[in-house]
């Protein structure tokens, strides 16, 4: 399709979830910087009616068409946000408005690809667009999802999976890599790679990077175990075991099990891997180090456990995260450097 402009219609309804809709038309107006003008994207905003949309931000936004006139065109992608509703105990849950499902369905049959964008995924879902896929949406609907329709392989982790023509994105900020795989698969990586310049972001996150960061700061906890997170973060380099936390508790291995289920949702084994993993990654991104002085430095003891853990955790090893993830820093000899160099004194092999 080189020469031409690719149609993407990003839908619109009440209530919609106003980053989905605003972000990834960010990522393909910055295409028009680094190729030909007489190519990219032109995206158009549908909704029911040609009224303002009121997004859950609060924000109006204006729909260029309607859906009805959107039916007749034809359609390069089909961008489908999402949006929830909170109730009184801040449980989120995603919301499938029938009519908006309708549309989705039939502006599907008008399009060569098909994304959503975070809970947008609960819209293809209702349309019958994921049964028999894998998809992925925001972790806090992830559960939703694979109840309500058990015919989709729901994996919560990944930031988006592409399943042939249908593509399905995970929470808020997602939306942004999502749209660089988009632009990736349309124009080439390199080109990709620009825009996400463009964007200041570190390049552009891998479908298999995860969407969680780890846990190491929960919203709330108890004076007692906000105790145990700082002595386990001033301590990870140590060979902590669960016996040492519970001798600093002055509770039980058993009672402080219960604690960390009941608190955190974790074992205390579980949370002191992630916790490492979290401290590895900032080595990773802001240090030359060798993975030998990393996995030392947070306590892992070899680069092998290291590396186990990252795959376990994060589904990638710590060489791919850290080519991808490092950031621009002075290097010990002083100098500023952005180059990844491989750690040659890694002996293992990822």
């Amino acid at each position: 399709m080189s020469g031409m402009e690719r149609c993407i219609v990003v839908l619109l309804f009440d209530g919609v979830d106003l980053l989905d809709v605003t972000g990834p038309p960010e990522v393909f107006s910055l295409l028009r910087r680094e190729v030909d003008d007489a190519t990219g994207y032109r995206v158009v905003l549908a909704a029911e009616t040609m009224d303002p949309v009121t997004t859950a931000a609060g924000v109006r936004v204006l729909p260029d068409t309607t859906f009805q006139e959107a039916s007749g065109r034809s359609i390069d992608t089909l961008l489908v946000p999402g949006s929830v509703e909170v109730d009184d105990q801040r449980r989120v849950h995603a919301v499938a408005d029938p009519t908006v499902v309708h549309w989705v369905k039939t502006l599907a049959g008008r399009s060569r690809r098909i994304a959503s964008v975070c809970v947008g995924a609960h819209l293809l879902a209702a349309a019958g667009l994921l049964d028999g896929r894998r998809a992925t949406t925001h972790w806090s609907t992830a559960q939703q999802l694979a109840a309500e329709h058990p015919s989709i392989e729901v994996d919560a982790d990944p930031i988006f999976i592409h399943d042939h023509e249908v593509w399905t994105g995970a929470g808020i900020t997602a939306c942004l890599d999502l749209s660089l795989a988009l632009v990736a698969e349309d124009f080439g990586e390199a080109v990709a790679l620009r825009v996400a310049r463009q964007l200041v972001m570190y390049l552009k996150r891998p479908s298999g990077q995860s969407q969680f960061s780890v846990p190491i700061e929960p919203v709330s906890t108890t004076r007692r175990m906000d105790d145990l997170r700082h002595y386990i973060t001033r301590n990870l380099a140590e060979q902590l075991t669960v016996a040492d936390l519970a001798a600093h508790a002055h509770v039980s291995e058993r009672q402080l099990t219960r604690i960390f289920k009941t608190e955190l949702g974790m074992t205390p084994a579980a949370y002191l891997e992630s916790a490492r993993v979290e401290v590895a990654r900032n080595q990773l991104e802001s240090t030359d180090d060798t993975l030998e002085r990393v996995a030392s430095a947070c306590g892992f003891n070899t680069a092998a456990t290291l590396i186990r853990a990252f795959r376990r955790k994060l589904h990638t090893t710590p060489t791919e995260y850290r080519n991808r993830f490092r950031r621009s820093s002075p290097s010990r000899s002083g100098r500023s450097t952005s180059a990844v160099v491989e750690p040659s004194a890694v002996s293992v092999v990822e």
